[in-house]
């Protein structure tokens, strides 16, 4: 997932527009972006859309579907998983994950709608670190369960109630390598978060730029006008692709005749390389590039 678009799940008038979009996923929102008194009637806005999706188009029915329930600990939790969790939904977003037993508890009640509903297939767990606690945890909160896809930092919740400036580089590059560090022990994806400022597309691409930079695979967009540049900034380009399949060929004549290392482009490979390359030729094969 290059780029996923938040959508209020209160405003179901933005449904139709967000699942035709450009955007790899799309995250429905019963979180921040819906007041407490709003939340029952957002709950049915997205069950009707599940319910729905037997009627989706084409482009709908590519997208990666995700809901941002609230956190564990709160009274709208289980109302959220009983009004979401149906066939369709990919991913549940946990916002606020501080512990493995939180993301433990989180897909047991998760199992026991599926089962309920004979929903077959496994609905995954993006985990949110944005909290001080939760950055300290994250290995462990990525490695908690199989369910757990990926991690995602969510800068506001961490950064604001320390006082930390939300677009100081040094503390975002610091959380991202932590964060990428905890998902790529637990063989998982990182997540960015979001960039607030709508009006500074060039800052929003630069920002993105630095994520990926350290292997994250994609980020969230909470308007339409950044969705572009984040397919972008994470689709590999021309040039990393042809050399990864150069690789991968390589590797194949190479590793048969019992050689673990050698060169490409003028470059020294081996294990960990080969490894990176095929993930980039897999990916390029996802977005239509090979």
């Amino acid at each position: 997932m290059r780029s996923k678009l938040f959508v209020p799940a209160s405003r179901p008038a933005l449904f139709a527009k967000a699942l035709n979009g450009a955007a790899d996923a799309v995250s429905f929102d019963l979180e921040d972006a819906v007041a407490p008194d709003a939340k029952p009637e957002a709950r049915s806005h997205l069950r009707a859309l599940f319910e729905g999706l037997t009627h989706a188009t084409p482009e709908a029915a590519r997208k990666t579907l995700i809901v941002r329930v609230n956190a564990l600990d709160t009274p709208y939790f289980a109302a959220d998983l009983e009004a979401v969790v149906w066939p369709g939904l990919h991913i549940v977003n946990l916002p606020m994950v501080e512990s493995a037993a939180s993301v433990q508890a989180a897909a047991d009640a998760i199992e026991a709608i599926e089962r309920e509903r004979g929903i077959v297939g496994r609905i995954g767990i993006l985990a949110n670190i944005e909290s001080a606690r939760g950055l300290r945890l994250a290995a462990e909160i990525a490695a908690a369960h199989p369910r757990v896809m990926g991690l995602q930092i969510g800068y506001g919740d961490l950064f604001a109630p320390l006082g930390i400036a939300s677009a100081e580089p040094s503390a975002t590059q610091f959380v991202r390598t932590a964060v990428r560090l905890a998902a790529g022990e637990a063989g998982i994806q990182a997540y960015d978060g979001a960039y607030v400022h709508i009006d500074d597309p060039e800052g929003y691409r630069r920002d993105s730029q630095a994520a990926r930079q350290l292997g994250f695979t994609g980020r969230s967009c909470i308007h339409p006008s950044q969705i572009g540049i984040a397919n972008e900034v994470f689709m590999p380009s021309e040039v990393e692709v042809r050399h990864a399949v150069r690789v991968v060929e390589a590797a194949d004549h190479h590793l048969g005749r019992g050689t673990g290392a050698f060169t490409v482009d003028g470059r020294l490979v081996d294990g960990p390389f080969i490894v990176q390359a095929e993930r980039t030729v897999a990916l390029a094969k996802r977005l239509g590039m090979i």
